[in-house]
């Protein structure tokens, strides 16, 4: 019998029966896994075991496994003897079996909490790690490990886990550091399945999870930091363009951690941004809670916040909120999803109170809405003026996008406006933040938006609008940091970011614009804005020539302005500024390397449109492209950046003689060894060092740089120097040369030399105008290609006239082109010849043995002569016909003038190039003339100037321009230049005296009547303002030459001076300009600045300006050479307003009258000569009127100029010193009292009116309360240079041209007033006013008043203009014209100002009472430091000074009109602009032109009437003798004694004594100026200048 089986096998049994109905599967491996102690299981056994329990377990279903069978492997493998096994294949094995044992076990773990924590441990420690190594054996068992853990979600466990807080933290820390670090020791990758099982694995962590740690959620957060650049919490730093070669370095991706994460928080958003709002909150909220407001408004508190409230943040506060705001940052970028919390906690940091989390936010916002990261900002874009071809926007848009940085890239995946709306608007309105700081902060946010389209997702038109707007204002901002930041902000855009978002806001040209007030940057007043602004803005032209040049409107709508406005910045006067200039034009407008040699290996240019420029660089002309560009700048000029530009280039000579002097001494002083007078070498080494050092910025370094150089001793050096500074070396030399020494400074012991030595080598050098360029330029002259000509001609001029040196290679083809296109008498030459031969004519007058005067070339120019158009050809075929004054050229000059009388007649064909010629002739060949003369003065004085061919209209205007001239009118202004010309060649004196008689009477009575010569019949008007303004010209053109102004009556002064009031715009400023150029050029004795001051009343707002710059110039000028030249006008002025029309006793019209002296104060008084002026108005009341002995005018003036200087000298807060010394007056305006009791009465006597004191005080406090109104606008920081506003004032103040109406009805009025003037004081005028005195004065009364309403008075919006072009003005303005030129050109006017031609003509010529007085008002003039303590008083004035005088004052409706004047600059033609008060003038170009034109003072024939003798009029004759027999050194010793105020030259004693009371006269004193000598590069001086000086006489 069988035994009977027990009870438990028959469960079992029975188990396996009912398994076996049900399909599990029972685990079949049954070996031992485990050991007893000290009898271990071989590792190749355990292996096998392991391996096969692995892929029994790994082929077992969850659905069919039978749990229980797996439970003693379960035990087994969690032993520790496999899980801490020392071999890795044991461990590998163990945790594959583990894994597959959770899964098929799952949700029950068979494994205690402590076995789960060692196989976590396991996992973490030891399969996790060995993951990041490819090459190991047992990769395959550690990836199923990872997947198993991944897919099953099996690592949920872990979370149970005890202690799981480390655990986790060290998973995530493996993982991420695994991933991003390090590979393996072969460098194998790890395989993107294993980073996305990991990423899958901790995503199921994430999910699962309640709550992260802390620490956990550090190490996630961490990872974005990885996009951070090194030094995080730092400065933010600026990027380096990257170039070609090292394009491979840049990441193409973010790190591996860093796209995990951001993964994971964009699959799990709702648990990470739970998990990431905990985790700012702790950082932010700490920091801000204390400090924070409801609201981000703070604009009304005090400035310095850090101050007052609670204490802020500490530094390791700020350092941790760095961090998390560099964080929040890159996680917007990545995941920003997750920071829907976290926003408004940034936001409110908005309103904290401390500055540094107001910043932060700031910042960190701006960067957020342009999806800037952690790596900071993109790299700024490339601008490379150099490039060639230029950019081209259709070639940037097909052109490939360029490798960027991954990191640096902006991006945004949602729109920050839109998805946080309340918070933008809060970032907005950090604008007005009262911090700098912030708002510097917000620009520059607000130019990374702009420039990166926020990030790529793009703006809405409003936000786009609103932010540009916002920039444009940060541009004024009163902050230099919120300006520099604005500028900077610009820089970030590309360049089609700046033409289609920039753009359309408006070009440089348009007021308000961002662009326009970039632009207004260039003036800054701070040098680190201004450099970065003109910088920025030349690139930007630069970059843009080739679009320009294409003819893109958009482009050249925005950028055409930009050279204009860096060029008027010449205008300022400032030393810093002009080297800047010169960096700028050389560097960037025009770069030395431009166009860049050829790079064979390259094929795309930087600014990235692609260019083989291998395949054409052999093709290239470096010298036309090079041209074109510097035509292409002159283009884009306006008339004063024009000028300035030409002046820049004039000054190249002086420069390079400057520079070949300072060389010259350094070879002498032989770096510091010298055989003998080592003494004076070095001596003249320090003074050529320090004379060159005041044209830089800064004094000291400059000229110790200099002596440096000197002693470095490098003659290789110097030849370089000597290579740039030489005209006749072509570009590629020039360039060649500057490059090598720089190069070579630059490794020298002393390499800051070389910051002191480029802007004079770019001043110097032949950079633009090169003798490589004219060939091109020429070319261009010819072809009008690129519609660049006209331009091309104008160069071509000013080269001619400037520096006619650089012809010397192309004068022969100049003339080959003159003999190809010579005219006939049936074939005309084409107009723009006319210019070449100007070009020609200038280069044969200075080198006339250069052109070879063959046969055919000398037809030619006669063809010219007879045949050329326009008519000035005639006169410049002549003038090259006679360069060479031999005798072959007289015959020549014979010839001509006999085909010329051949049939000459009225009207007769080709009649003006006749009388052209036969002008020229005159003054050429006079001997040629002799014997025609009586022909000559026939048909020019009878025929033309005596008869009137063209009836006169009403219609007719008052002013044609010169291309609208008819032949009538043109005739008779060649008559009249014919008739001077004449004269102005005859040799001897007194027969060009005699004959000068007839032409001195047909010029005043041309300007008497106003243009009318002939009495039988009426003039047009348009011919009457022509012959007025020539006839005036040419009477100063006459008063050039000494023995011709000896005939200039003191009467006929005065009537000339008349023109500058004239009725019609285009004749004052015809006049004022020549006469301009001749005192600059230094041909006009010194009385002729009384006419200037005429100006006063000028309707035209722009030229008045130009007219004050040109005297504040002259007046710098003169107090540099130490000579009061200006400070003596004050007596010749008082004189000249006594006996001017408008002059009467009564109160109002001697307020126009102070006015006058007010505006000669303001433009020429200082702290300094103040007491001298007012010694030569306080001298002319102790005499006799000179013209009508019964006249007390001038004493009248005298007391009101003495109460306009005090009242002046109050305002300014000046301490008034009086002149100790003498002072004398112009003989024939002034005479002698007959006694001391006359003087004594005179003295005691007070001339005034009682009621100017009030309005003279009324005066002063409207330019208070002007100049306030100035201030506050400067501190809005809207310094608009250039004043566009200002031209909208004028046009609407040109008033109606036919109101004659108005003007009939104003008559009346002025004719009632004028009767209460005495009669008096009109007849003291009666002897030289041009036509009856009273209709005279009610005219230019009446038209005053007809246009006190319409016309607008401004002036310049700034104190900056103290010093604007203080010296410069004066004498390059007229550098371009030669003395023949014609004069009726000058006073030519722009069509478009023709419109205010007749109001401003009456307002000109009318009474000045109702002027605003911003005429007199100009702040700019007067330095800005005034002395806080109140004026000391040195001496006791006269009796008569001490009664207070009164003064002219403001009328109240001119007062009142001050509220509408507007404070701005101007950029157009002839405007003003603003520079940084200086006590020291600084202008490169006024240094330069007081060397070469210094004006000798004249020294006027005076006499001294004491008020203590009485003037002995029948001793004169013996005086003069006395005098006579005066020797030199003893007239030189009395003239010291004497303290003359002004130096003179030292002859004509003999007038001043015949002048003089017996014993008062005062022997002449010598001349006290500096000598010619000593002023070796002064202009060219005409023989009769030097005349001048021996025959004028002595002021005491």
């Amino acid at each position: 019998m069988a035994p009977r089986r027990s009870a438990p096998e028959e469960e079992e049994e029975l188990e396996q029966e009912q398994e076996q109905e049900q399909g599990l599967v029972a685990l079949e491996f049954n070996e031992p896994l485990t050991w007893r102690p000290g009898k271990p299981i071989s590792i190749d056994t355990l292996l096998k075991r392991l391996d096969a329990l692995s892929k029994e377990l790994s082929e077992m279903e969850q659905e069919t496994v039978d749990t229980d069978s797996l439970v003693k492997v379960a035990k087994d493998v969690a032993s520790h003897q496999l899980i801490q096994h020392k071999d890795k294949g044991v461990r590998a094995y163990t945790a594959c079996c583990i894994v597959d044992i959770l899964r098929l076990c799952a949700p029950d773990a068979p494994f205690t909490p402590s076995q789960l924590k060692d196989i976590f441990n396991l996992s973490i420690n030891s399969i996790i790690p060995a993951l990041f190594d490819p090459s190991n054996p047992y990769n395959n068992q550690h990836k199923y490990v990872l997947r198993s853990f991944a897919e099953i979600k099996s690592i949920v466990l872990l979370l149970d886990v005890e202690g799981s807080e480390a655990l986790l933290l060290k998973l995530f820390t493996t993982i991420f550091d695994g991933v991003s670090g390090f590979k393996s020791s072969k460098g194998e990758q790890v395989g993107k399945d294993v980073e996305l099982s990991m990423q899958e694995m901790l995503g199921v962590l994430i999910d699962d999870s309640v709550t992260l740690p802390g620490k956990v959620v550090d190490v996630i957060m961490a990872q974005f930091l990885r996009a951070a650049a090194p030094g995080l919490g730092k400065e933010r730093q600026d990027h380096v363009p990257i170039d070609d070669s090292q394009a491979t370095l840049l990441l193409k991706e973010e790190p591996e951690a860093y796209q995990m994460v951001r993964n994971l928080c964009q699959a799990y958003d709702d648990k990470m941004a739970r998990f990431a709002s905990q985790y700012f909150s702790d950082v932010i909220v700490d920091a801000t809670g204390f400090a924070g407001k409801p609201n981000g408004n703070r604009d009304e508190d005090d400035e310095n916040d850090e101050d007052g409230g609670p204490t802020g943040p500490s530094e390791s506060d700020l350092k941790e909120l760095r961090k998390a705001h560099v964080l929040i940052r890159e996680i917007w970028k990545a995941a920003p999803m997750i920071l829907q919390n976290v926003v408004p906690q940034v936001d409110a940091e908005l309103s904290a109170d401390n500055v540094h989390l107001r910043q932060m936010a700031t910042e960190t916002l701006g960067d957020m809405i342009s999806g800037i990261g952690a790596a900071g900002p993109p790299p700024l874009p490339v601008l490379d003026p150099a490039a060639y071809p230029p950019l081209s926007l259709e070639e940037e848009d097909r052109a490939e996008p360029q490798v960027t940085n991954i990191l640096t890239t902006p991006l945004c995946s949602i729109s920050f406006s839109q998805t946080h709306s309340t918070t933008f608007h809060n970032f907005l309105s950090r604008k007005n933040d009262k911090a700098p700081s912030i708002r510097a902060a917000w620009t520059t946010a607000v130019g990374h938006i702009l420039s990166t389209s926020a990030g790529g997702i793009g703006l809405s038109r409003e936000d786009e609008a609103t932010l540009i707007r916002g920039l444009g204002e940060k541009l004024s901002d009163s902050d230099e940091k919120v300006r520099l930041a604005a500028v900077k902000a610009v820089e970030t855009f590309k360049f089609r970011d700046i033409i289609v978002k920039l753009g359309p806001n408006g070009g440089v040209g348009k007021d308000g614009s961002v662009l326009n007030t970039l632009a207004d940057r260039c003036r800054d007043r701070k040098p680190a804005v201004r450099v970065a602004a003109m910088s920025l803005l030349a690139k930007l032209w630069a970059v843009g020539t080739g679009e320009m040049i294409a003819g893109n409107e958009a482009v050249t709508a925005a950028l055409s302005g930009i050279p204009s406005r860096i060029y008027n910045a010449f205008y300022a006067n400032d030393l810093e500024l002009n080297v800047l200039m010169d960096r700028v034009i050389y560097e960037f407008l025009v770069p030395l390397g431009y166009p860049p040699a050829k790079k064979a290996t390259k094929n795309s240019n930087p600014n990235g449109n692609s260019q083989s420029q291998s395949a054409n660089a052999a093709s290239i002309d470096h010298d036309a492209i090079r041209a074109e560009r510097i035509l292409l700048l002159v283009r884009s000029l306006d008339e004063p950046a024009k000028k300035a530009f030409f002046a820049m280039q004039s000054r190249r000579p002086q420069f390079a003689k400057i520079l070949e002097t300072y060389l010259d001494q350094c070879e002498r002083y032989n770096g510091g060894v010298m055989e003998s007078n080592a003494e004076k070498v070095t001596s003249n080494l320090n003074k050529t060092a320090d004379y060159i050092a005041q044209f830089l910025p800064e004094h000291v370094k400059s000229k110790t740089d200099l002596l440096k150089f000197a002693k470095i001793h490098d003659r290789r050096n110097y030849n370089l120097i000597k290579y740039v500074i030489g005209q006749e070396n072509d570009f590629k030399t020039v360039y060649k040369a500057l490059k090598e020494l720089i190069k070579r400074c630059m490794a020298s012991r002393d390499p800051s030399v070389i910051d002191t030595l480029l802007p004079l080598l770019y001043r110097s050098g032949c950079l633009l105008f090169n003798r490589s360029h004219l060939s091109t330029i020429m070319e261009y002259s010819k072809s009008d290609k690129d519609g660049l000509g006209a331009i091309a001609h104008e160069i071509l001029n000013e080269i001619s006239q400037r520096n006619p040196d650089l012809f010397k290679t192309h004068i022969g083809q100049l003339c080959k082109d003159l003999v190809d296109q010579a005219p006939t008498a049936t074939k005309p030459n084409d107009p723009i010849v006319a210019e070449t031969l100007k070009a020609c004519s200038t280069y044969t007058r200075k080198f006339p043995k250069d052109v070879a005067m063959d046969r055919k070339f000398v037809q030619t120019m006669l063809n010219y002569a007879l045949y050329g158009q326009p008519v000035k050809a005639s006169k410049h075929a002549v003038n090259i016909v006679l360069c060479k004054k031999d005798d072959k050229s007289m015959v020549t000059a014979t010839d001509l003038l006999q085909r010329i009388l051949k049939d000459w007649s009225y009207g007769s064909s080709n009649f003006l190039n006749k009388l052209t010629a036969v002008s020229q002739l005159e003054l050429l060949a006079p001997k040629v003339t002799e014997e025609a003369n009586d022909e000559i003065l026939n048909m020019t004085f009878k025929q033309i100037l005596l008869q009137v061919r063209t009836d006169a209209k009403d219609s007719d205007p008052d002013w044609v321009n010169d291309t609208d001239m008819d032949e009538e009118i043109q005739a008779k202004c060649l008559s009249l230049k014919t008739l001077v010309n004449r004269v102005r060649s005859i040799e001897d004196i007194e027969d060009a005296k005699e004959k000068a008689s007839n032409v001195w009477k047909v010029l005043r009575k041309i300007i008497k009547e106003k243009g009318e010569i002939v009495e039988e019949k009426e003039t047009p008007k348009h011919h009457k303002t022509r012959l007025r303004l020539l006839a005036a010209q040419l009477m100063l053109k006459l008063c050039t030459q000494k023995h011709f102004d000896d005939m200039l009556t003191p009467s006929d002064f005065n009537l000339l001076a008349l023109t500058t009031q004239d009725m019609v715009e285009e004749v004052r400023h015809g006049f004022v300009r020549k006469l301009q150029k001749y005192l600059a050029d230094g041909k006009l004795r010194s009385r002729y600045y009384t006419i200037i001051f005429l100006t006063a009343f000028e309707p035209n707002v722009e030229f008045k300006n130009r007219a004050e710059t040109w005297i504040r110039s002259r007046a710098r000028h003169f107090q540099n050479l130490k000579q009061p030249v200006l400070e003596a006008i004050m007596a010749r002025l008082i004189s000249l307003l006594a006996h001017h029309p408008d002059y009467s006793n009564e109160v109002d019209y001697l307020v126009d009258h102070a006015r006058y002296i007010l505006n000669y104060i303001v433009l020429v008084g200082t702290e300094s000569n103040l007491g001298l002026i007012y010694k030569y108005a306080e001298r002319v009341k102790q005499t006799q009127d000179g013209l009508n002995p019964n006249s007390d005018a001038h004493r009248v003036l005298s007391d009101l100029a003495q109460a306009v200087i005090r009242k002046w000298q109050e305002k300014k807060a000046w301490a008034f010193n009086a002149f100790p010394g003498k002072v004398g007056l112009p003989v024939g305006l002034y005479t002698a009292l007959q006694s001391h009791s006359e003087a004594q009465a005179i003295a005691e006597k007070s001339y005034l009116p009682e009621g100017l004191d009030e309005k003279l005080d009324e005066l002063l406090r409207a330019m208070d309360r002007k100049k306030k109104r100035k201030s506050m606008s400067a501190a809005t920081g809207t310094n608009n240079r250039d004043g566009h506003k200002s031209k909208k004032v004028k046009s609407s103040s040109t008033g109606d041209r036919d109101g004659d109406g108005e003007a009939k009805s104003t008559r009346k009025i002025a004719t009632a007033k004028s009767k209460k003037t005495p009669g008096k004081k009109r007849s003291d005028r009666d002897d030289w006013s041009p036509g009856p005195a009273v209709p005279e004065s009610e005219r230019r009364q009446s038209s005053r008043r007809a246009n006190k309403n319409t016309r607008a008075y401004t002036e310049r919006d700034s104190e900056d203009d103290d010093e604007e072009m203080l010296e410069g003005v004066a004498e390059w303005e007229y550098l371009d014209e030669d003395e023949d030129d014609d004069e009726e050109g000058s006073g030519e006017e722009a069509p478009s100002k023709r419109a205010a031609a007749k109001a401003s003509a009456s307002a000109r010529s009318s009474k000045r009472k109702e002027k605003e007085s911003e005429e007199n008002e100009n702040d700019e003039e007067e330095p800005e430091k005034e002395q806080e303590e109140e004026p000391e008083q040195e001496e006791e004035l006269p009796a008569a000074a001490t009664k207070k005088a009164s003064a002219a004052a403001k009328d109240k409706k001119a007062a009142a009109s001050l509220s509408v004047r507007n404070a701005t600059r101007k950029s157009g033609r002839g405007k003003t602009a603003a520079a940084p008060a200086k006590d020291k003038d600084d202008s490169d170009l006024s240094e330069l032109s007081d060397v070469e034109m210094a004006d000798e003072p004249e020294a006027e024939a005076e006499t001294e009437a004491e008020a203590e003798e009485p003037a002995v009029e029948d001793e004169e004759d013996e005086q003069e003798e006395e005098e006579k027999k005066v020797p030199p050194a003893r007239a030189a010793a009395n003239g010291r004694k004497a303290k003359t105020s002004a130096p003179a030259p030292s002859k004509a004693k003999a007038a001043a004594a015949a002048a003089a009371p017996k014993g008062k006269a005062k022997a002449a004193a010598a001349p006290a100026r500096a000598t010619r000598s000593s002023r070796s590069t002064r202009g060219k001086q005409q023989p009769e200048e030097e005349e001048e000086d021996e025959d004028v006489m002595d002021e005491e």
